[in-house]
């Protein structure tokens, strides 16, 4: 019962972790592993664990868009069904998130066998904190303050625009890189606004995630499952979506009002800390 407890409680762990960091621009993925090697959650089933939470954290961005998405994929459908007479709106923007999920979908299948031996190599996620900390200070600093950034709406976004993004968003193949962070960066060289880029990076997640997470789901073997792990995997998605929602909410608030340096620095310096920490032995994964 004691090493059952335990397993759940890291599960837990695991959870807050994603949660937390899913949607700012530090890398959920490059964390859980760099986490669950800490911790001793590695195999199998956290591989799968790892997928689900993620979807739990997709399930956040639904909840706290419904209106938009409800909305978007209302008038999606009109405008087909009415011949382009109404809709409009909503059926652009439906078509720039698919626009948007065009690159990284397409190289995803291509190279889908070697992105995923890439996350058995904690020192690949290393080495992506720091380069993807650095890309965040150059980028911003070079177009974060640029008048040209007039697109303040997610609905003011132009399909070039969308792919530009959509082409950035393929970094975050690279295990530690960065969904959010990548897709974030991509928005500020298209010329949107620092929060709308965050905004649509949800958005970019959704069809992104859930296309990933189906092709591990459908290989997991199911045989291995017993009542802890159920457990852990349904505590562990509730957990994952109520820290995402807090999380995303707050994170678009600061984005706002503040520039994204902090996270840039924290990635820099966690990376190096890690790299060092690795390099003497202290840390062994």
């Amino acid at each position: 019962m004691g090493l059952e407890i335990l397993f759940i409680i890291k599960a837990i762990i695991i959870a807050i972790v994603e949660g937390i960091t899913e949607f700012i621009p530090v890398s959920s993925t490059g964390h859980m592993i760099l986490v669950g090697s800490i911790i001793n959650f590695t195999g199998e089933f956290p591989d799968m664990f790892e997928v689900v939470i993620q979807l739990g954290a997709i399930l956040a961005v639904v909840v706290l868009y419904w209106k938009k998405i409800k909305d978007s994929v209302i008038e999606f459908f009109k405008y087909i069904f009415t011949k382009g007479k109404e809709g409009k709106t909503g059926f652009n923007f439906g078509i720039n998130v698919l626009i948007g999920c065009i690159p990284i979908g397409v190289l995803g299948m291509l190279f889908y066998k070697k992105i995923k031996q890439a996350f058995d190599n904690p020192a690949v996620v290393v080495v992506a904190f720091i380069v993807g900390g650095i890309l965040l200070i150059v980028i911003e600093n070079i177009f974060r303050k640029n008048k040209n950034h007039t697109t303040r709406s997610l609905d003011n976004i132009t399909p070039i625009q969308a792919l530009k993004i959509g082409t950035f968003q393929v970094l975050s193949l690279w295990p530690g890189m960065s969904r959010s962070a990548s897709t974030i960066m991509g928005g500020w060289i298209a010329g949107l606004s620092t929060p709308i880029a965050a905004e649509f990076s949800f958005f970019l997640a959704i069809p992104a995630m859930i296309a990933s997470s189906a092709k591990d789901l459908f290989e997991f073997d199911y045989s291995i499952m017993n009542p802890t792990l159920w457990i852990s995997l349904i505590i562990g998605f509730i957990v994952a979506f109520i820290v995402s929602i807090v999380v995303m909410d707050k994170f678009v608030s600061y984005l706002k009002k503040r520039p994204m340096r902090v996270f840039a620095v924290y990635r820099i310096g966690a990376g190096i800390i890690l790299g060092i920490l690795m390099f003497f032995g202290f840390l062994k994964f």
